[in-house]
């Protein structure tokens, strides 16, 4: 146990998804969820939208429901305006998160509040205990002025949106559920950047820009890649000749039986059928 605390992690695997529509024909690239990587627990998804092209991502994502799972909304450019059957609405912005805990049942929407430029972000889905499955649906949003933002030594910045970063910098998302690590972090050329990772917990970045080279072995990633990590006690990247940014994502494995029904996670079939005979009952 003392050696893998001290271990660095590696990159032990690499992908770039695959395309993928959701929603009202949104064009998207789905790496966590697709034939290649269907689940890393407790993530269960994770979409990169990116493009210019109004048609791409118009006709956003009309009410739909989702229960037994959490899912993050990260924005890096463009605007999308949320509401659910609960009453809440708000807009998330560029460099805005929106964690919702869909818990027991909610109906919401996510529509652009755009008609051209730029739209680019993340969704990623995080599972819940089946202990929290049936919890109360919640929000915690935050504009992109309450994200933490940590200037680092040589240059470059930590976004923390979950977690606490090695000076002790902590996140506005609190999470008991899976005690979520989620930073958004960029370097300049030659940086390394280092973050403790619980031995708990299940890992994975996502190269924004740049190229970063991770763990000892120094191994690439690029741009519009997703890589998963192994185990171990932290992280380390370097930044290439021009510099890095990059998504951390880590959480507690939670090692409990996935049943999956479209918009509903839960831990058995029968779990699943109970979801959709309460939805199509009006029961969320």
């Amino acid at each position: 146990m003392v050696e893998t605390a001290q271990k660095v992690r590696e990159l032990v695997w690499q992908t770039q998804g695959m395309p993928a529509s959701d929603g009202a024909d949104v064009k998207l690239t789905r790496i966590i969820g697709s034939p290649e990587l269907n689940y890393l627990d407790p993530f269960l998804l994770l979409d990169v939208f990116e493009t210019d092209e109004p048609n791409d991502y118009i006709g956003g994502f009309p009410p739909h429901p989702h229960r037994g799972f959490e899912t993050v909304t990260y924005l890096l450019a463009g605007r999308m305006r949320h509401r659910d059957n609960a009453g809440n609405e708000g807009v998330i912005v560029p460099g805005g998160v929106q964690w919702m805990t869909a818990g027991r049942g909610i109906v919401h929407s996510e529509m652009p509040e755009q008609e051209n430029g730029l739209m680019k972000g993340f969704q990623l889905w995080v599972n819940l205990p089946a202990s929290e499955k049936m919890t109360d649906p919640g929000y915690q949003e935050f504009p992109p002025e309450v994200i933490t933002v940590e200037t680092l030594e040589d240059g470059g910045n930590n976004r923390i949106i979950a977690g606490v970063s090695q000076s002790g910098a902590t996140g506005p998302v609190t999470n008991r559920h899976t005690t979520p690590i989620f930073m958004d972090v960029t370097l300049t050329a030659g940086q390394t950047f280092t973050q403790d990772i619980p031995l708990t917990h299940s890992s994975f970045l996502y190269g924004i820009e740049g190229t970063g080279l991770v763990g000892t072995r120094k191994t690439p990633l690029e741009e519009g890649v997703l890589g998963v990590l192994n185990d171990g006690g932290s992280v380390e990247v370097t930044a290439g000749e021009q510099g890095a940014r990059f998504l951390l994502a880590a959480a507690r494995q939670l090692n409990e039986p996935v049943a999956r029904g479209g918009p509903f996670v839960m831990n058995t079939r029968e779990e699943v059928l109970q979801a959709f005979d309460d939805y199509q009952n009006n029961r969320f």
